[in-house]
Protein backbone atom coordinates (compact mmCIF):
# COMPACT_ATOMS: atom_id res chain seq x y z
CA UNK A 1 0.00 0.00 0.00
CA UNK A 2 1.35 3.12 -0.92
CA UNK A 3 2.32 5.77 2.02
CA UNK A 4 0.70 9.50 2.63
CA UNK A 5 4.23 10.40 0.95
CA UNK A 6 4.14 8.39 -1.86
CA UNK A 7 0.62 9.77 -2.10
CA UNK A 8 1.45 13.41 -1.76
CA UNK A 9 4.46 12.71 -4.33
CA UNK A 10 1.85 11.83 -6.79
CA UNK A 11 -0.31 14.70 -6.04
CA UNK A 12 2.15 17.23 -6.62
CA UNK A 13 4.31 16.20 -9.63
CA UNK A 14 1.27 14.55 -11.22
CA UNK A 15 1.56 15.66 -15.27
CA UNK A 16 4.93 18.19 -14.48
CA UNK A 17 8.16 18.08 -15.84
CA UNK A 18 11.34 18.01 -13.42
CA UNK A 19 11.59 21.42 -12.81
CA UNK A 20 7.98 22.03 -12.18
CA UNK A 21 8.20 19.25 -9.58
CA UNK A 22 10.92 20.39 -7.90
CA UNK A 23 9.33 23.65 -7.52
CA UNK A 24 5.74 22.35 -6.03
CA UNK A 25 7.42 19.94 -3.91
CA UNK A 26 9.37 23.08 -2.38
CA UNK A 27 6.04 25.44 -1.93
CA UNK A 28 4.40 22.59 -0.66
CA UNK A 29 6.77 21.65 2.37
CA UNK A 30 7.42 25.48 3.01
CA UNK A 31 3.50 25.61 3.21
CA UNK A 32 3.52 23.23 5.92
CA UNK A 33 3.58 25.02 9.39
CA UNK A 34 6.70 25.23 11.42
CA UNK A 35 6.82 23.82 14.32
CA UNK A 36 9.61 23.20 16.83
CA UNK A 37 8.25 21.32 19.63
CA UNK A 38 6.44 18.56 17.79
CA UNK A 39 9.04 15.24 18.29
CA UNK A 40 9.81 13.48 15.40
CA UNK A 41 13.17 11.86 16.54
CA UNK A 42 13.39 8.85 13.77
CA UNK A 43 14.66 10.94 10.60
CA UNK A 44 13.34 7.54 8.74
CA UNK A 45 10.08 7.81 9.66
CA UNK A 46 9.35 11.74 10.46
CA UNK A 47 8.65 12.35 6.58
CA UNK A 48 5.34 9.99 7.03
CA UNK A 49 4.53 11.87 10.74
CA UNK A 50 4.90 15.54 9.27
CA UNK A 51 2.60 14.90 6.70
CA UNK A 52 -0.05 13.26 9.17
CA UNK A 53 0.79 15.92 11.96
CA UNK A 54 0.33 18.86 9.26
CA UNK A 55 3.52 20.42 11.42
CA UNK A 56 6.81 20.25 11.67
CA UNK A 57 9.90 21.71 12.09
CA UNK A 58 13.32 22.01 9.13
CA UNK A 59 14.37 18.46 10.44
CA UNK A 60 11.31 16.54 9.17
CA UNK A 61 10.37 19.21 6.51
CA UNK A 62 14.01 18.31 4.43
CA UNK A 63 13.95 14.92 4.94
CA UNK A 64 10.84 14.45 3.09
CA UNK A 65 12.15 17.02 0.56
CA UNK A 66 15.00 15.26 0.30
CA UNK A 67 13.06 12.09 0.24
CA UNK A 68 10.96 13.34 -2.87
CA UNK A 69 13.44 14.97 -4.69
CA UNK A 70 15.66 11.80 -4.86
CA UNK A 71 12.36 10.53 -6.31
CA UNK A 72 13.01 12.62 -9.36
CA UNK A 73 16.81 11.60 -9.68
CA UNK A 74 17.63 14.64 -8.28
CA UNK A 75 21.17 14.18 -6.11
CA UNK A 76 20.81 15.93 -2.75
CA UNK A 77 23.19 15.50 0.18
CA UNK A 78 21.88 17.29 4.40
CA UNK A 79 23.31 20.13 4.99
CA UNK A 80 23.60 20.79 8.78
CA UNK A 81 24.34 24.25 9.89
CA UNK A 82 25.18 26.34 13.23
CA UNK A 83 23.21 29.24 14.15
CA UNK A 84 21.80 31.24 17.29
CA UNK A 85 18.25 31.34 17.76
CA UNK A 86 19.13 35.03 19.03
CA UNK A 87 18.75 36.71 15.52
CA UNK A 88 18.47 40.19 15.76
CA UNK A 89 16.49 40.06 12.72
CA UNK A 90 13.33 38.23 14.47
CA UNK A 91 10.11 40.13 15.85
CA UNK A 92 10.34 38.37 19.14
CA UNK A 93 8.55 39.45 22.17
CA UNK A 94 10.73 40.68 24.64
CA UNK A 95 10.44 38.00 27.14
CA UNK A 96 10.95 35.21 24.20
CA UNK A 97 14.22 37.22 22.74
CA UNK A 98 15.48 36.73 26.84
CA UNK A 99 15.49 33.23 26.20
CA UNK A 100 16.60 33.23 22.93
CA UNK A 101 19.99 34.86 24.29
CA UNK A 102 20.87 32.24 26.50
CA UNK A 103 20.38 29.31 24.62
CA UNK A 104 23.03 27.27 23.20
CA UNK A 105 23.96 26.96 19.40
CA UNK A 106 21.52 25.03 17.77
CA UNK A 107 21.91 23.24 14.22
CA UNK A 108 19.49 23.47 11.80
CA UNK A 109 18.73 21.15 8.51
CA UNK A 110 18.45 22.27 4.70
CA UNK A 111 19.18 20.31 1.92
CA UNK A 112 21.83 20.98 -1.09
CA UNK A 113 20.61 19.41 -4.24
CA UNK A 114 22.65 19.23 -7.48
CA UNK A 115 21.20 21.43 -10.55
CA UNK A 116 23.34 20.55 -13.42
CA UNK A 117 27.33 21.21 -12.60
CA UNK A 118 25.74 23.49 -9.26
CA UNK A 119 24.99 22.44 -5.59
CA UNK A 120 22.27 24.67 -4.66
CA UNK A 121 21.18 25.37 -1.14
CA UNK A 122 16.87 24.49 -0.98
CA UNK A 123 15.80 25.75 2.32
CA UNK A 124 12.16 25.07 2.71
CA UNK A 125 11.85 25.51 6.57
CA UNK A 126 9.66 29.06 7.08
CA UNK A 127 5.67 28.93 6.10
CA UNK A 128 4.93 32.23 3.97
CA UNK A 129 3.08 33.97 7.14
CA UNK A 130 6.32 33.73 9.49
CA UNK A 131 7.38 36.55 6.85
CA UNK A 132 4.92 39.23 8.91
CA UNK A 133 8.12 38.69 12.31
CA UNK A 134 10.91 38.78 10.34
CA UNK A 135 11.51 35.41 9.17
CA UNK A 136 13.24 35.26 5.87
CA UNK A 137 10.58 33.18 3.47
CA UNK A 138 12.18 31.91 0.41
CA UNK A 139 9.06 32.99 -1.99
CA UNK A 140 8.55 32.13 -5.76
CA UNK A 141 11.74 29.85 -6.06
CA UNK A 142 12.69 29.16 -9.39
CA UNK A 143 13.82 25.61 -9.09
CA UNK A 144 17.18 26.48 -10.39
CA UNK A 145 18.66 29.58 -8.10
CA UNK A 146 19.64 29.27 -4.57
CA UNK A 147 17.70 30.07 -1.66
CA UNK A 148 17.85 31.91 1.20
CA UNK A 149 19.35 30.41 4.27
CA UNK A 150 16.61 29.75 7.08
CA UNK A 151 19.23 30.58 9.76
CA UNK A 152 22.09 33.16 9.86
CA UNK A 153 25.12 30.56 10.01
CA UNK A 154 27.72 31.43 13.02
CA UNK A 155 31.57 31.90 11.45
CA UNK A 156 33.59 29.26 10.81
CA UNK A 157 37.03 29.81 11.18
CA UNK A 158 37.82 28.36 7.90
CA UNK A 159 36.48 30.45 5.08
CA UNK A 160 35.84 33.67 6.40
CA UNK A 161 37.44 35.20 3.87
CA UNK A 162 34.71 34.84 1.43
CA UNK A 163 32.12 35.08 3.88
CA UNK A 164 29.22 37.37 5.05
CA UNK A 165 28.20 37.68 8.26
CA UNK A 166 24.50 38.17 9.73
CA UNK A 167 23.33 37.37 6.67
CA UNK A 168 20.93 34.58 5.24
CA UNK A 169 22.73 34.74 1.62
CA UNK A 170 24.89 31.94 1.14
CA UNK A 171 28.58 32.87 0.47
CA UNK A 172 30.49 31.86 -2.21
CA UNK A 173 34.49 31.95 -3.01
CA UNK A 174 34.31 33.54 -6.96
CA UNK A 175 34.13 30.75 -9.03
CA UNK A 176 33.18 27.83 -7.25
CA UNK A 177 30.65 25.86 -9.03
CA UNK A 178 31.16 22.66 -7.29
CA UNK A 179 29.33 20.92 -3.47
CA UNK A 180 30.91 23.53 -1.41
CA UNK A 181 29.39 24.37 2.23
CA UNK A 182 28.58 27.99 3.43
CA UNK A 183 30.41 29.05 6.06
CA UNK A 184 30.05 26.88 9.08
CA UNK A 185 27.98 23.79 7.26
CA UNK A 186 28.77 20.13 7.29
CA UNK A 187 27.45 18.16 5.07
CA UNK A 188 25.79 14.50 4.84
CA UNK A 189 25.20 11.84 2.29
CA UNK A 190 22.57 9.78 4.25
CA UNK A 191 20.32 10.11 6.74
CA UNK A 192 22.50 8.09 9.34
CA UNK A 193 25.49 10.29 9.26
CA UNK A 194 23.35 12.95 9.62
CA UNK A 195 21.41 11.92 12.55
CA UNK A 196 24.31 11.01 14.06
CA UNK A 197 26.09 13.80 13.83
CA UNK A 198 23.08 15.59 15.18
CA UNK A 199 22.48 13.34 17.92
CA UNK A 200 26.52 14.03 19.09
CA UNK A 201 25.81 17.81 19.34
CA UNK A 202 22.74 17.01 21.39
CA UNK A 203 24.45 14.99 23.62
CA UNK A 204 26.92 17.56 24.92
CA UNK A 205 24.08 19.85 26.58
CA UNK A 206 23.79 20.62 29.99
CA UNK A 207 20.74 19.86 31.88
CA UNK A 208 20.10 24.17 32.15
CA UNK A 209 20.47 24.17 28.55
CA UNK A 210 18.14 21.43 27.86
CA UNK A 211 15.95 23.32 30.34
CA UNK A 212 16.29 26.31 28.79
CA UNK A 213 15.27 24.94 24.96
CA UNK A 214 12.51 23.25 26.66
CA UNK A 215 10.80 26.33 27.81
CA UNK A 216 11.56 28.34 24.76
CA UNK A 217 10.01 25.57 22.26
CA UNK A 218 7.09 26.13 24.58
CA UNK A 219 6.91 30.05 24.40
CA UNK A 220 7.79 30.34 20.61
CA UNK A 221 5.48 27.95 18.97
CA UNK A 222 2.43 30.11 20.96
CA UNK A 223 4.33 32.62 19.79
CA UNK A 224 4.09 31.39 16.13
CA UNK A 225 0.73 30.79 16.09
CA UNK A 226 -0.23 34.63 17.29
CA UNK A 227 2.13 35.84 14.22
CA UNK A 228 -0.04 33.16 11.93
CA UNK A 229 -3.54 35.01 13.30
CA UNK A 230 -1.86 38.23 12.80
CA UNK A 231 -3.80 39.96 9.78
CA UNK A 232 -1.13 42.17 8.72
Amino acid sequence: MPSLADKKFHDWTHDLDTRASMVSIFEHIRDIPYSLGVPMPDPKTSPEQLLVEGKGSCGPKHYLLAEMFRKLNLSVVYATIAFSWNDPDLCYPPELRKQAARLPVAHHLACRVQVGCRWILVDATWDPPLAKAGFPVNDHWDGYSETKCAVKPLRSPVRTAYCRTLTNEPCRAKGESELCPIDGEKNHWDVVDRARYYREKVSVLTPVAVERLTRFTRDFDAWLVGVRQQKY
